[in-house]
């Protein structure tokens, strides 16, 4: 079981911590499943970047990253090492701590 923090870049937004959650599921998957707003245009299959989030801890708890999800996240806005696609970021077995945060979603309205 995992526990999960998710952060935001967006000022008015209050982090929310996650536990006990099971693996299997991507970060998207559990974002949305919690409420919490991660735009995924393409519908969560590795096709466009609005799932872009960035992993600050955990990283070795998650599937590893693809050549397809590297050639996304580099079209994405303000890419950095960390940077995941949420759809992507598949939660192994195991457990342990994770902690992501979520770019500032406003700058992809009209997209």
């Amino acid at each position: 079981m995992y526990t999960i923090k998710f952060s935001f870049e967006q000022k008015d937004l209050n982090p929310v911590i996650l536990e006990n959650i099971e693996p299997g599921n991507s970060l998207l998957e559990i974002a949305l499943m919690n409420d919490i707003e991660l735009h995924h245009n393409c519908g969560g299959v590795c096709a466009c970047t609005t799932c872009h989030l960035y992993v600050e801890k955990g990283m070795d708890h998650l599937e590893e990253i693809s050549d397809k999800e590297e050639d996304f996240i580099d079209r994405a806005v303000n890419p950095k090492l960390n940077s995941r696609l949420g759809c992507q970021s598949v939660l192994l077995d195991g457990e342990g701590e994770i902690e992501v945060t979520l770019p500032d979603q406003t700058q992809f309205l009209g997209e």
